[in-house]
C-alpha cells in the first residue's frame, strides 16, 4: 500500500477532531513547556527535533520508512517520541522522591481505565501543537494517529476510570504517588452486537505492543499459594508459624509514566504480570508429553490473563481470589523492598507509606502485610497490627450487598491457609474489643465479625477492610451517610472517627480539554489557561451569561459536537439522526439498578402516544444508549436486546416520522465516552435512590453542558446543589422513601392496575410487539417487573414522565436551555479530581506536593 493509499483509508471514517479550529493551538493545546536542559537535543521540544526523532523511531524501532509504514507504525513512532520526552522528568521525579525520603501514596486498585494515552501525554507535556505541525509537514494528521491507539481496558467502568483520574490529579498536584494494579493481558471484553444481542470478544489491547510501558524484571517477586502451615517455637521461645506453600508464581512489574499537567512530576503506574517459576519442563518434554511440559506456565499466567473472570463457577471464584492476592502481595513486597533499600528498621515505615485500597478487591492486603511483618520480619503481633492499621485506608464504592465481597472459608483456606489463620486471629481480638463496647449484643457482634457464620462460612472482605484501616470513606455525601446509617452502621457506631466523605471527581484535562476542545478554547479565550488546573475558575464565566457573543459561541459548539456524534452514529450504526433533536443519553454499565429499562419504558410511552395521536406536539428526540453487560448477567443482556428491538420498530415506523430515534452505541469505552459527553443535551442519571454510590458519568456530562434528569442518588445530590435546583430535572423517591416503601410492602401490580399508560406500555412489550415471531422473548423482563420490581421502576414511572415533560418544555425555549447548559458546566469546579485528591491528601494521607526540579 502506498503512502497516499493508506492516507486515503483514514478518511473513510469520521474523526472527532477532524475539524479542530486553527486557533485552538494558541489557546489550549499549546501548553507552556517546562524547560528541560540536556546535553544535546536528543529530546528537544522544537518541531524539527520532534520530526527527526519521529523519523528515527519509525526507522530504528519500527524498522519502517514513510513509504511502507502502516498507520499503526506511525502511531507507535510518535508514541516513542513522546515517551522519550517524559523519561527525564520521570527519572528526576523518582530521584527527588528518593533523595527527600518522601511520604508516598500507594494506590491499590484492581482496575484502571486510563483511556488512550497519546493525546493526554501530548497535552500534559506541551507537545500537541508541535506534533500536529510536523506531522502535517509529512502529510499526516495527528488525530488519525491518535485513533490507532488500542485503549487499555483494564477495568469495568467507573471504578477504573476514577483510579485513572486520581493518578492524573496526583501527578498534576505534584504528590508522590504510585498506582499498583494488574496488567491484564486481555482487558474488559470488546462488545459486539449481533441481531441485537451482546457478544463478547477478547480485548487484545497488547496485540501490537504497548509503547507506554517499561518492564522491570529486576524487581521480580514471588507469590505463594496453597499448602499448609506449621507452628514452631523460635530460639527466643516465641510462637511462630511457617507457611509451607504448594506452588508459587512470579510477578513482573510493568511501569507506565503518569505525567502531570504543567509540572515536572511524572508518577508511576506499576502493573503486575504473572509468569511461572519454571516456564518449561525439559524432562517432561523429552518424554513426549509436550502439552504437560508447558502446563505449569499456562496455569500460572492465567492469573493475569483476563479482567475479572466470570465467578459463577468455583474455578472462576478461585481465579478471582488468586488475582486479588497476587497483585497485593506483589505490591506489598515491592513497597517493603523500596523501604528497606533506604532504612534499617521499621520505625519510620508508617511515616513514609500510606496505602489506599480502592474498594474491597485489595483488602486481602491487610492480612498479607500482617503475614509479611509477623512471619517474614518477625515483628510482634501488636506492633505489626499497629503498623498495618496506620498505613491502610479504605474507600467503599458500593451500597449493593452483592458487591461487598465475601469468600467461602473452604476456598480461602485452601488457597491462602496462613492468611485465614491471620484473619481468624484478627477477628478474635477485634470481637473481644467489640464486646467490651457493646456487651452481649450478639446480633451486632455477628454483623461485625470478619467471618459470616452459617452452613457455609464466608470471609467478609469489607469487614476486614474496615477493621484493618485507620480511615474509611464514602464517595458522595449521601453514600457516606448511608454507609454510616446502614451498610457499615455497626462499624460507625464502634469507630465513628474513622469515617469521612470524599466526593468523587474527574480530571478536567481529559474530560474537558481533550474531549471538548472547542469548549476548552472558549474557556481559554475568556479566562486564560489556569482553569485547566483550577476548575473552580469557571465560575467567573457567569459574568458572561448574558453576553450575546458568548452564548452564540456556546450554542455553536454544542451544535458542532452533536453534528460530530451524528456522523459517528451514521457511520457505525447506519442510523441518520437529526443533530438539532434533543440528544437524550444514558451511557454506563448496564445493570438493573441503573434503570436503563425505565428510560426505555419512557421511549415506548412516547412511541405509544404517537401511535395514538401522530399529530401530537413533541420535541424531536434522539435516545442514545451505550454500555456493557457483565457476561454472566442474563437480565442485563436481555435489556440490551430489548433496546435494539424497540429501536428497530420505532426507527422504521412512518407514524413516528423521525421525531424519535433510538440508538445503541456498541463497545462503550473511554474513547467513545469522549465523543458522547460533549454532544449530550440531557444526561440520564436515574438509578434507584440509595443504590448508586456516586457516579462520575454525571459529572462528565455536566462538564460538557448537558442538563441532568436524575434522582436524589449518589453525587446527583451535590451536582444539584452546585448547579442550582432550577437547573436540574429532579424526580423520584428519595433513599428514605425507598426504604420505607419496601419496609411496608411494595406491590408493583398496584401501579400497573392504576396507571393506564403504564399498563398499556407493559402490555405492548408483553404482547411481543417489539419481538415479532418471538412473543415471549421479553417475558422475563415483564415478569421481573410485575413480580417484584426490585428497583421500583413502576413507583417512579409517572413522576419520571412528568419530569420529562418539563425537559420538553425547557428544550423548546432555546435561550432558557442555553442558560441552564452554561450554568451546569461552569459550576462544576467542585467535581474536579484535583479537589478530591486534595481532600484525601489533607484528611487521610497527611501528605502534600513535592517540587521536582530538572537539571542537566
Amino acid at each position: 500500500m502506498t503512502l497516499s493509499e493508506y492516507q486515503a483509508t483514514w478518511k473513510k471514517r469520521p474523526e472527532k477532531h477532524a475539524a479542530l479550529p486553527t486557533d485552538l493551538k494558541k489557546h489550549v493545546l499549546r501548553t507552556p513547556q517546562v524547560r528541560v536542559q540536556v546535553e544535546d537535543d536528543r529530546t528537544g521540544m522544537d518541531t524539527e527535533t520532534l520530526k527527526r526523532a519521529f523519523l528515527d523511531n519509525l526507522y530504528y524501532i519500527q524498522a519502517k520508512d514513510l513509504q511502507n509504514a502502516t498507520p499503526y507504525d506511525l502511531y507507535m513512532a510518535l508514541s516513542w517520541t513522546v515517551r522519550d520526552r517524559l523519561l527525564q522528568r520521570w527519572i528526576h521525579t523518582q530521584e527527588t522522591y528518593l533523595k527527600q525520603d518522601v511520604r508516598s501514596v500507594c494506590y491499590f486498585s484492581a482496575e484502571y481505565l486510563p483511556g488512550r494515552q497519546l493525546g493526554n501525554a501530548l497535552v500534559n507535556v506541551g507537545l500537541y501543537e508541535p506534533a500536529r505541525t510536523f506531522l502535517r509537514e509529512l502529510g499526516f494528521e495527528l488525530v488519525d494517529l491518535m485513533e490507532q491507539e488500542n485503549e487499555p481496558g483494564l477495568g469495568n467502568g467507573g471504578l477504573g476510570r476514577l483510579a485513572a483520574c486520581f493518578m492524573d490529579s496526583l501527578a498534576t498536584l505534584g504528590v508522590p504517588a504510585i498506582g499498583y494494579g494488574i496488567r491484564y493481558e486481555f482487558g474488559i471484553f470488546a462488545q459486539t452486537i449481533q441481531g441485537g444481542w451482546q457478544f463478547e470478544q477478547p480485548d487484545r489491547w497488547l496485540r501490537y505492543g504497548n509503547p507506554w510501558e517499561i518492564p522491570r524484571p529486576e524487581y521480580l517477586v514471588e507469590v505463594k499459594f496453597g499448602g499448609h502451615t506449621e507452628a514452631y517455637t523460635d530460639p527466643q521461645g516465641r510462637y511462630r508459624v511457617s507457611w509451607v506453600h504448594e506452588r508459587s508464581v512470579l510477578g513482573t512489574p510493568y511501569d507506565t509514566p503518569v505525567p502531570g499537567y504543567r509540572t515536572n512530576t511524572v508518577n508511576t503506574l506499576r502493573l503486575w504480570s504473572a509468569r511461572a517459576t519454571e516456564d518449561f519442563d525439559f524432562q517432561v518434554f523429552n518424554s513426549g508429553d509436550f502439552a504437560r511440559a508447558v502446563a505449569g506456565k499456562t496455569y500460572s499466567e492465567n492469573i493475569t490473563k483476563v479482567l475479572y473472570p466470570n465467578d459463577n463457577t468455583y474455578q472462576g471464584k478461585e481465579l478471582r481470589l488468586e488475582q486479588q492476592y497476587f497483585f497485593v502481595s506483589c505490591s506489598l513486597q515491592d513497597i517493603l523492598r523500596r523501604y528497606w533499600d533506604h532504612h534499617v528498621d521499621l520505625d519510620s515505615f508508617t511515616d513514609k507509606v500510606t496505602i489506599q485500597i480502592n474498594d474491597t478487591h485489595p483488602a486481602i492486603g491487610i492480612a498479607e502485610l500482617m503475614r509479611l511483618l509477623v512471619d517474614e520480619y518477625l515483628i510482634e503481633w501488636d506492633r505489626a497490627w499497629q503498623i498495618t492499621q496506620k498505613v491502610f485506608a479504605y474507600t467503599n464504592h458500593t451500597l449493593l450487598s452483592e458487591a461487598l465481597e465475601r469468600w467461602p472459608v473452604s476456598l480461602f483456606g485452601r488457597l491462602l491457609p496462613r492468611h485465614l489463620e491471620i484473619i481468624y486471629e484478627i477477628n478474635e481480638r477485634f470481637l473481644h474489643l467489640a464486646r467490651s463496647r457493646f456487651g452481649n449484643d450478639e446480633a451486632r457482634i455477628a454483623r461485625l465479625s470478619l467471618i459470616q457464620e452459617g452452613s457455609e462460612k464466608y470471609v467478609r472482605m469489607a469487614n476486614l477492610a474496615c477493621v484493618g484501616s485507620h480511615a474509611i470513606n464514602g464517595v458522595a455525601k449521601l453514600h457516606t451517610e448511608l454507609l454510616e446509617q446502614d451498610v457499615l452502621a455497626d462499624f460507625y457506631a464502634l469507630t465513628p472517627e474513622k469515617f469521612s466523605n470524599k466526593t468523587n471527581g474527574v480530571t478536567p484535562r481529559r474530560f474537558v480539554l481533550l474531549s471538548n476542545p472547542k469548549l476548552a478554547l472558549l474557556y481559554t479565550e475568556r479566562l486564560g489557561q489556569e482553569w485547566i488546573r483550577d476548575l473552580a475558575l469557571l465560575r467567573k464565566l457567569e459574568d458572561h451569561l448574558h453576553d450575546a457573543d458568548f452564548r452564540a459561541s456556546w450554542k455553536q459548539i454544542k451544535a458542532d459536537n452533536k453534528h460530530d456524534l451524528a456522523e459517528y452514529i451514521l457511520h457505525f450504526n447506519g442510523i441518520e439522526v437529526a443533530p438539532d433533536s434533543l440528544f437524550d443519553i444514558q451511557v454506563k454499565r448496564v445493570h438493573e439498578y441503573k434503570r436503563q429499562l425505565l428510560m426505555l419504558l419512557y421511549v415506548i410511552t412516547l412511541y405509544h402516544r404517537l401511535k395514538q395521536n401522530p399529530a401530537m406536539a413533541l420535541q424531536p428526540r434522539t435516545f442514545i444508549f451505550a454500555g456493557k453487560a457483565a457476561p454472566g448477567y442474563t437480565m442485563a443482556k436481555l435489556i440490551i436486546k430489548c433496546i435494539h428491538s424497540v429501536a428497530a420498530i420505532i426507527n422504521a415506523d412512518p407514524d413516528v416520522g423521525g421525531r424519535l430515534k433510538v440508538v445503541f452505541l456498541a463497545n462503550f469505552n473511554v474513547s467513545l465516552a469522549q465523543r458522547i459527553y460533549p454532544a449530550a443535551d440531557l444526561s440520564e442519571q436515574i438509578s434507584t435512590a440509595g443504590k448508586e454510590a456516586s457516579g462520575t458519568g454525571n459529572m462528565k456530562f455536566a462538564m460538557g453542558g448537558a442538563l441532568t434528569i436524575g434522582t436524589l442518588d449518589g453525587a446527583n445530590i451535590e451536582i444539584r446543589e452546585q448547579v442550582g435546583p432550577e437547573n436540574f430535572f429532579l424526580f423520584g423517591l428519595t433513599a428514605q422513601q425507598v426504604y420505607a416503601l419496601k419496609a411496608r410492602g411494595y406491590h408493583p401490580n398496584d401501579y400497573y392496575q392504576t396507571n393506564t399508560e403504564l399498563r398499556s406500555v407493559i402490555d405492548l412489550v408483553a404482547s411481543g410487539h417489539f419481538s415479532p415471531g418471538r412473543p415471549d422473548l421479553f417475558r422475563p423482563l415483564v415478569d421481573a417487573l410485575m413480580a417484584r420490581d426490585e428497583y421500583l421502576l413502576f413507583a417512579d414511572y409517572q413522576v419520571y414522565l412528568d419530569c420529562q415533560q418539563q425537559v420538553d418544555a425547557a428544550f423548546a425555549d432555546s435561550e432558557r436551555w442555553t442558560t441552564m447548559s452554561i450554568l451546569n458546566a461552569v459550576r462544576m469546579g467542585y467535581f474536579s479530581s484535583d479537589r478530591s485528591m486534595g481532600e484525601y491528601c489533607r484528611d487521610i494521607w497527611k501528605t502534600g506536593p513535592v517540587a521536582v526540579e530538572l537539571n542537566g
